[in-house]
């Protein structure tokens, strides 16, 4: 690995690396998965929950509290059945409660 002397920005980096392109790509898609099914988490959940990593066919949404969690649990077959009718198949939604990063 060469190292350079002068800063390059973000997207020059993702553009020359592979490997950043593909975890940049990841990140759009994770986002424009949340994007789709937003319209059906209720309003009063929407700002407990981000996007999360894809994993293969798995994708995970990480969720502020363990009330968030269990509700949107109960809300999988539907999220998941829309993400089908957008074109993402084989999608299963896994939920992750986050960490609290107040310390």
């Amino acid at each position: 690995m060469t190292r350079r002397r002068q800063a390059i920005s973000l997207l020059q980096a993702t553009q020359e690396s592979a490997v950043l392109a593909s975890l940049s790509e990841q990140v759009r898609e994770s986002q424009a998965r949340l994007l789709a099914i937003e319209p059906l988490i209720p309003p009063n959940l929407k700002s407990s929950v981000k996007a999360g990593p894809i994993e293969g066919s798995s994708w995970c949404l990480l969720v502020s509290n363990s009330a968030a969690a269990a509700k949107l649990k109960q809300l999988s077959p539907l999220l998941t059945s829309h993400l089908h009718r957008q074109g993402w198949q084989h999608t299963t939604i896994r939920f992750k409660i986050q960490a609290s990063s107040t310390r």
